[in-house]
């Protein structure tokens, strides 16, 4: 689990980010139990209280809940890990349509091109 945190943004907002998408991607799966902050923290080599910070927003957001004493855990409302999957995937496709406009494309001519890399099956890592 890589931590690529820059400082071009707030860095609990960048962990967040991170921890959404090690939730919708299945690296932590619905009930398991989170590392510690200070486990996380130290691994992202970031101040606990940063990292305290952000599994606060993300309890605010029910994605993870606390058990007294027994610590962290990711939601087990799949409905809702569905809901931020697809909100992430929304979010990508704008970020990709306005980098394609901000290259000349409308919207059309971005998805004609998108369709053709698809199907002339082009790697995006390129």
């Amino acid at each position: 689990m890589a931590w690529n945190l820059t400082s071009d943004r707030p860095v609990f907002i960048q962990i967040i980010e991170k921890l959404k998408l090690d939730i919708i991607t299945g690296v932590y799966k619905p009930g398991d139990k989170l590392p510690s902050v200070r486990d996380l923290a130290g691994e992202a080599a970031v101040n606990p209280n940063t990292m305290q910070r952000a599994f606060s927003e993300l309890e605010r957001d029910g994605l993870v809940y606390t058990m007294r004493t027994s610590g962290r855990f990711i939601t087990e409302d799949i409905t809702m890990i569905q809901g931020l999957k697809e909100q992430m995937a929304i979010n990508a496709i704008a970020e990709f349509l306005s980098n394609m406009e901000r290259l000349g494309f409308n919207k059309e001519d971005a998805i004609s091109l998108l369709n053709e890399t698809v199907k002339e099956g082009t790697s995006c890592a390129q």
